[in-house]
């Protein structure tokens, strides 16, 4: 796994975003590392989340924030089950996927993601698929919030690696 020290700090807006969003990313991928398929479905009680579900619902938002919402695009092949039933439920199936599956499915969503930031040249563009509120978010926006995200689901990471096999830190 990647160096997890924090980015610069003196880097531009623009970079600055884009490795702390790098950062968060491989703090997750980090806290599935050297699991199994039954430890990826472990759950701290009484909340049925799992490190697992983490993966397979960032791997979703990356999709639905950069993929679908920013540039406009269909449903990806990696989402089968939201042409359906929508965005509920799609957590709960990652419960049995090995780690090999759930780890290559976010890192395709974050190549796709990465893809559609770099084509991007300014962070004033708007998506082209209004968010849920109906409002139409810029790129800088979505960085921001992709940010946001990650670094809200590492911290429920931390408590279920370390409920898994004590493992801390990032």
């Amino acid at each position: 796994m990647a160096d997890l020290t924090l980015p610069p700090r003196d880097a531009g807006e623009r970079q600055t975003l884009l490795d702390m969003l790098d950062h968060y990313r491989k703090v997750l991928m980090r806290k599935a590392e050297g699991l199994t398929t039954e430890q990826l479905t472990q759950a701290l009680a009484p909340s049925d989340l799992t490190i697992g579900r983490l993966l397979r619902h960032l791997a979703l938002v990356e999709d639905i924030w950069f993929h679908w919402r920013f540039l406009g695009g269909g449903v990806l092949r990696d989402w089968p089950q939201l042409v359906d039933g929508g965005v509920d439920g799609v957590m709960e199936t990652a419960d049995g996927e090995s780690p090999d599956v759930l780890l290559a499915q976010i890192q395709r969503s974050i190549i796709r993601s990465d893809m559609i930031i770099a084509g991007t040249g300014s962070l004033d563009a708007i998506a082209a698929n209004p968010a849920f509120d109906g409002q139409y978010p810029n790129m800088r926006w979505i960085l921001v919030h992709m940010i946001e995200e990650y670094a809200r689901h590492c911290g429920h990471a931390d408590f279920l690696r370390e409920s898994i096999d004590g493992r801390t830190g990032d």
